[in-house]
Order: structure tokens, then C-alpha cells, then sequence
């Protein structure tokens, strides 16, 4: 049996919708949480199978997990460092958080390679070099298993070649239980950082600088167990801020951290979105004077986030006149082109660009989120298309979307799930 969310397109959306915890935070808090000795409540968790499998990874562990509605208890004391090699590992590609954590606290840890969006070549090599310079060594058996081992790990200096927000995180979950202080230069700048960074410190952990680009961790023997509250979902925010600037009469975006969404705002606003931040919410209104084309380049933070990209590209369909894309992170990132082009869409791409013109009518047909992104993007375009709109691979949608039909059928829209038999 497979899922498909279907949509009837052409309703205006209005009212308020709350942003859920962050995805990309959350799937590196969980497995941070194996550093403590003691229990660890995260709150505000989402509601998406990517923390489904990460607890599944936890248990594996033979870690004592409760995943309620909104916040996961981490209970450590009978943990045991066994090999993740279960199907759960391929669900995400977050999992390898799991390898600089265990090998923080056990100096040791055997995983198999990770899964998740399948959007082009996305190395881990920086995550291994920077294990590598605090002393561990690195293998991989025919089995296609890492082993990562350490007799001892010790601070050290570390250049990455690129702000990578995985490797950054990665290297520093290993680093708070090494001897010594490590220097993490060219570190990522992500508000998700910041946020593993301040559960940590509250675990016992002394770290500086997370948020600039020069981290300094100084190791420490031991981490206690606390209680942490997940930052909002920037990535979901500007989603709906997308979704409003497309169809909506009136809509309100509310628990955002609006200096998060600088990038996007930016050029909503130049599109001619009209838009009001009122504390922690974003008010965007209905505008009837049509959208104006735009140019966008993906970024690292504070850049526009590269997760934004393909839905703003479904919103780019419905602006006057050409809209280009530079995808500067992952440069092949563009299969929603080909699923918005089913829909009537006019878009070409040769990577790492991306063209449209609008604006276009779209009509709705059967299309595919090809990744979680895509997704999202299908989303945005079945709900300005005429007619239905029936999304297949629904679980990538799953994997960081709280609720997203509860959500959109709140503000108005046409939106539901069905079964149905898959093919032999």
C-alpha cells in the first residue's frame, strides 16, 4: 500500500498557522543526546518520521526512548555501543550525527552510510577528516561498513575546506568529550548550530563562537542530562511564507525567528509580497498587482537556504517575466523542474541553473516528490493549479513536514490523503 496527497488548487488560503520545531536541529539534537550521562528531554520536536527513525537508531542502542506529541525523553543509563547497521540508518542521511557522538563518548563507533534526499553527490569526507585530525582512524569492510576508532581523542585546529553545517555539528559532538580544545575554523553559521551548541553547553559542555565562523570547544570528561527547547523551523517558515506570497488573502506565520529569514524576505519583497513582522510572526497579504521576476542564488547561512530553492522555484512560475536560479550548494538540484514542467510549467536547467518564465498556468496532474524539497514544491504549485494535483512518494514529504495537510486545511485548502494498491 502506497500514500498520495492529493490537491484541488485555486482556493485562497487565510488565517494562522504555527511553525513546528526544526527539522534540521532536531535530527542532530537526538543524537547528541547519547553524550549524557543521565536523561535528556528535548520539547517542541516535530511530528516527522526522520524523528521516528532516530529513535529507532536510540533503541537499537539499547537506549531508553519516550517520543510523545511534542518532546522526546533520552534516558542513557543502559546504553551500549552496538553497530547501526539497521534498515532505519538509510532513512536519513542525519544519521551519521550517530558517529561523532558515539565516537565522543566510547572513542569508538561502526555504522553503515547513510541515507536520505537523493539530490546529487553529497560527501561526508569532511565529517571523517575532521574525526581523523582529532586522532581516530577510519575504515570501511566489504560490508560497505565505516568503523571509526580511537585509542584517544585530542583537540586539535581544524580548517574545512567548506562551511558544511553536517560536518560542523559532526566534529563538534566529538569534540566536547575529546582532551583538550579543538578549533573549528570555517564552521558553518546555521541557527541549528547555535542550537546543538546550546544543548550541549547545558549538558555540561564548554563551547565558544557557534553562530561565527570560528568555533572553540574545550573537551570535558563528563555530560549531564537537561532539558532543551528546539528553535522554530526556518526551513518550514519560509515555506509558508512561500505558499502565502502564491494564494493566500491573509495569512500568518507565527513562532518565527524573522532575522532567520532575512535572504528570503528580502526577495519576497522584491517580488512585490507584501509582508509585516509583528514579534515572533510574519503577516503576509494577498496581492493582486501579480509578482515580478526575480534572480536567486542559494547560499550558505545567511544566504538564501538552498532547502528554499525548489519551492521558491514553483512560486517563480506564477511571476511576470524570467526568474533565474544559481544553485551554488548542491548544484544538481533541480528535479523539481522536470515535475512543475508536467504541470505546464516552463522551466530548463543546466546545473548549476535553473530558468523560468511566467507567469504560466499550471494544471494538475500526477507528479512526484522526488525529495523532501521537491516536495514541498509540489505542494506550492498544486495549490495555485487548476483542477487536482496528486503527489506520489508522500514519505519524503513526511520526513520534515509536521501536519502539513492539517496545516493547509486549517488556512483553506483542498488537501487529503489516499490509499492505494501498489503494482506488482
Amino acid at each position: 500500500m502506497s500514500e498520495v496527497i492529493k490537491i484541488e488548487g485555486g482556493h485562497k488560503l487565510s488565517g494562522t498557522v504555527r511553525v513546528s520545531g526544526a527539522k534540521n536541529a532536531t535530527v542532530a539534537l537526538i543524537p547528541a543526546a547519547v553524550l549524557a550521562d543521565g536523561v535528556v528531554t528535548i520539547f517542541g520536536i516535530p511530528t516527522i518520521s526522520d524523528v521516528d527513525a532516530l529513535a529507532t537508531l536510540l533503541r537499537e542502542l539499547n537506549t531508553d526512548v519516550s517520543v510523545f506529541e511534542d518532546h522526546i525523553i533520552v534516558d542513557t543509563k543502559n546504553i551500549k555501543n552496538t553497530p547501526l547497521v539497521s534498515p532505519a540508518v538509510g532513512k536519513l542521511r542525519a544519521s551519521y550525527y550517530f558517529m561523532g557522538a558515539l565516537l565522543g563518548r566510547y572513542k569508538e563507533v561502526t555504522i553503515k552510510l547513510p541515507g536520505g534526499c537523493d539530490f546529487g553527490p553529497r560527501p561526508i569526507d569532511l565529517h571523517l577528516k575532521g574525526f581523523e585530525s582529532l586522532g581516530a582512524k577510519i575504515s570501511f569492510d566489504e560490508e560497505g561498513l565505516c568503523h571509526i576508532k580511537a585509542k584517544r581523542l585530542v583537540g586539535k585546529r581544524i580548517y574545512l575546506d567548506f562551511a558544511s553545517v553536517g560536518a560542523t555539528i559532526n566534529i563538534m559532538l566529538a569534540a566536547v568529550r575529546a582532551e583538550g580544545r579543538t578549533i573549528i575554523e570555517n564552521a558553518a553559521k546555521e541557527p541549528e548550530i547555535i542550537d546543538v551548541a546550546n544543548l550541549l553547553t547545558k549538558m555540561g559542555a564548554r563551547i565558544r563562537g557557534a553562530g561565527t565562523n570560528t568555533i572553540t570547544i574545550d573537551g570535558v570528561d563528563h555530560l549531564s542530562g537537561c532539558y532543551h527547547e528546539i528553535i522554530p523551523d526556518r526551513i518550514e517558515a519560509g515555506t509558508f511564507l512561500i505558499i502565502a506570497a502564491a494564494c493566500s488573502k491573509r495569512m500568518v506565520i507565527d513562532n518565527v525567528i524573522p532575522q532567520h529569514l532575512d535572504a528570503l524576505i528580502s526577495k519576497l519583497e522584491e517580488m512585490g509580497v507584501d509582508m509585516e513582522q509583528v514579534g515572533d510572526s510574519i503577516i503576509v497579504y494577498g496581492n493582486d498587482r501579480g509578482l515580478s521576476a526575480v534572480d536567486i542564488k542559494t547560499q550558505v547561512y545567511p544566504g538564501l537556504a538552498t532547502d528554499l530553492q525548489q519551492p521558491m522555484c514553483a512560486l517563480l512560475t506564477q511571476a511576470n517575466g524570467r526568474s533565474t536560479i544559481h544553485e551554488t550548494i548542491y548544484q544538481t538540484r533541480f528535479k523539481q523542474c522536470d515535475q512543475l514542467n508536467l504541470m505546464g510549467a516552463k522551466t530548463s536547467y543546466d546545473p548549476p541553473m535553473a530558468y523560468i518564465e511566467g507567469p504560466t498556468p499550471l494544471t494538475g496532474t500526477d507528479v512526484s516528490a522526488t525529495d523532501l524539497r521537491c516536495g514541498a514544491a509540489m505542494i506550492v504549485a498544486g495549490l495555485v493549479a487548476k483542477g487536482v494535483t496528486t503527489i506520489h512518494n508522500v514519505y519524503h514529504i513526511d520526513r520534515g513536514y509536521d501536519g502539513i495537510e492539517r496545516k493547509l486545511i486549517a488556512l483553506g485548502a483542498r488537501i487529503w490523503r489516499e490509499t492505494y494498491e501498489d503494482e506488482e
